[in-house]
């Protein structure tokens, strides 16, 4: 621990100078970059017309629930614009062009922006989809915002990001083995490029929460435990079809999600106990009495969770979703 360490604005500053060092192995350059066109049919092209037709009839073997858990996901990332702003309303962030954290910001976001485009035109060429209705929840999910319970403070928004990249390369990764299951292997391979993103980008912010621990460790570890008490929740509970109430579409989604093993409650557990590892939250030293009991929670969380969700039946309640013909 560094003792003149006082303040979050002291730890982000020191630790913008570890992250502007690193930020070529923490994003890709552009140019090295996959981009979405890439795994799409090419309309400059003649057989293009008959290469949309081979990934309709793929699509057509996609399961009803595969389909909605796809467009929930494409949703999630087609709200970007509301990520972006969060990081920006961050205390403490130095967000100079030249600064590290903002240009960590900017080529995080141009990374992300690749996601929801690839798999938007996936859903526009599949057939599938009343185009008009996924648009509308888009539009609702941008507006209508979110709250993360991480309030303006970076330490709890970097253990939010920890996990929620986590939780979404296990989605997008898990979607694709589906796909492949159900015979298109193109809609594999492009989730499978998502969640190598998602997956990056989680190990950063992990690797953010770590050196903060090094320099702050109280502070962090009650930062964590306010989190974990909060329940991290994804960018999209707020998700809705039109005429149906804010968040109420998020429910179908995650059960669908849940049915199909997507995403569980047993998955979000295990992403608890895989941060508590990286973090050796056990070996943190230097706390203080209140960072202490924070940490006696956390380190009891895992095994609270599992009871409560093996007691937890899989959702059977199947539902129409409007974005689906």
């Amino acid at each position: 621990m560094i003792a003149s360490m006082t303040s979050r604005g002291e730890v982000l500053q020191h630790l913008e100078v570890f992250l502007r060092e690193n930020i070529g192995t923490f994003l890709k350059k552009v140019e090295d970059s996959w981009q979405p066109s890439d795994f799409l049919p090419d309309s400059r092209l003649d057989n293009f017309f008959d290469e949309v037709k081979a990934l309709r009839e793929r699509a057509k073997e996609l399961s009803y629930d595969l389909l909605a858990v796809l467009i929930g996901d494409t949703i999630t990332e087609e709200a970007l614009p509301n990520y972006e702003a969060w990081f920006h309303q961050l205390d403490n962030l130095n967000r100079d062009p030249n600064n590290g954290w903002a240009q960590w910001i900017r080529g995080w976001t141009a990374e992300e922006n690749r996601h929801g485009d690839l798999l938007n035109r996936y859903l526009y060429l599949c057939g599938r989809v009343n185009m008009r209705e996924f648009e509308i929840s888009t539009q609702y999910l941008i507006a209508d915002g979110f709250d993360l319970g991480t309030a303006h403070d970076p330490y709890r928004a970097f253990v939010y990001t920890s996990y929620q990249e986590a939780a979404t390369n296990l989605s997008h990764r898990r979607v694709g083995t589906l796909a492949r299951k159900a015979g298109d292997g193109a809609l594999s391979k492009l989730c499978g490029m998502i969640a190598g993103d998602e997956s990056r980008h989680a190990r950063v912010y992990q690797t953010f929460v770590e050196k903060i621990f090094e320099v702050d460790p109280s502070e962090m570890m009650l930062a964590f435990e306010d989190m974990m008490r909060k329940k991290i929740v994804m960018p999209a509970h707020y998700m809705r079809e039109l005429g149906v109430e804010m968040g109420k579409t998020f429910g179908h989604f995650t059960d669908a999600a849940q049915r199909l093993g997507v995403y569980t409650s047993q998955d979000y557990t295990d992403i608890l106990e895989g941060l508590i590892n990286t973090w050796k939250i056990d070996q943190v030293t230097g706390l203080n009495g209140q960072a202490e009991k924070a940490r006696d929670y956390i380190m009891a969380l895992p095994a609270r969770l599992r009871r409560v969700a093996d007691r937890m039946p899989v959702p059977k309640l199947e539902y129409k979703f409007k974005w689906i013909e």
